[in-house]
């Protein structure tokens, strides 16, 4: 039997900082829908939880390849017992893997790339861009240089 939700589940993944201030800019878009967080420390929760489950997963990067698959596996576990149908990231790593965990189980990805991004993609945006169904950069330059991107005004 398919199980059947009456609202769209929307998982929102950001790294703390400036990437989660400009995810929570976007607000207004997921309203209505039922969703969590996967980000990355702890300090954040108590400003997420309006918008749902917080899942706090912890910090990594490229440079600590440990940590990096802890975040990994912690993510996984998150993905796999929330099952999104959609996953919304402006970044950084965390954001990179929840994306492709989520694609893996089928749900749609939107990347939004930091508005700091003015002259080149981010890493995670440069990964992520292969297998975005929506991938928004802030700056109309950017739009021109990459396949597979759009520029459709400042989002954040």
């Amino acid at each position: 039997m398919i199980r059947r939700r009456k609202k769209l589940r929307v998982c929102l993944s950001a790294s703390s900082g400036g990437h989660i201030s400009q995810l929570l800019k976007l607000a207004q878009s997921w309203k209505g829908r039922e969703t969590f967080f996967i980000t990355t420390a702890e300090v954040v929760r108590a400003n997420l939880k309006e918008y749902g489950k917080v899942y706090v997963v912890g910090e990594c990067n490229r440079q600590h390849p440990l940590k990096l698959m802890a975040v990994l596996l912690k993510s996984a576990k998150v993905i796999v017992t929330e099952k999104p149908d959609v996953v919304i990231s402006t970044g950084a790593a965390v954001g990179c893997m929840v994306c492709f965990l989520g694609k893996l189980l089928g749900a749609k990805v939107i990347w939004i790339d930091s508005i700091t991004n003015v002259e080149r993609l981010s890493l995670s945006g440069r990964i992520v861009r292969y297998i975005g169904d929506l991938f928004l950069v802030q700056w109309a330059e950017l739009a021109e240089q990459y396949n597979n991107i759009e520029y459709v005004g400042a989002v954040i």
